[in-house]
């Protein structure tokens, strides 16, 4: 078996839900040789305060709505959170990373990510302004 890995790193994102499927797709085909067609993408967001999910790519309302669903299970300026130097939105930042993660794993099939037509790979950005965010890529096959 073959490992390949590459570090991508993401330009800031306002804060809300971000497909960034043509991203990773375009460092895995940098990446990886032509005649691998078979095998396991992992990406793993080094970062505390955005996480990485994989859900619907068309109607951009799902994203909205889950970065509205995001901010009422975990509220900004909330008079109980100690972890404030960051900012009001850094610890809820955290709990979404905590709930949603930082890794996927996402088949290789005929060398391209074995999504579903309907899914893409979503950046979830939990903070007002949290600037760039690596993603490590590592590619089995």
């Amino acid at each position: 078996m073959a490992y390949y890995q590459t570090t991508l790193t993401l330009p800031p994102y306002a804060r809300g839900i971000h497909i960034i499927t043509s991203h990773i797709r375009q460092a895995i085909r940098e990446l990886i040789p032509n005649a691998a067609q078979a095998g396991l993408v992992h990406l793993f967001l080094q970062h505390t305060s955005a996480s990485l999910a994989i859900n619907e790519n068309a109607d951009p309302d799902v994203r909205l709505d889950t970065e509205d669903w995001l901010n009422k299970v975990a509220p900004a300026d909330q008079p109980e959170y100690r972890h404030t130097l960051e900012g009001s939105d850094d610890l809820p930042a955290h709990f979404k990373s905590m709930m949603l993660g930082v890794s996927l794993t996402v088949p290789l099939v005929a060398g391209e990510l074995g999504l579903g037509i309907w899914q893409g790979i979503y950046l979830c950005e939990h903070r007002d302004y949290g600037g760039s965010r690596r993603v490590v890529i590592t590619v089995s096959c």
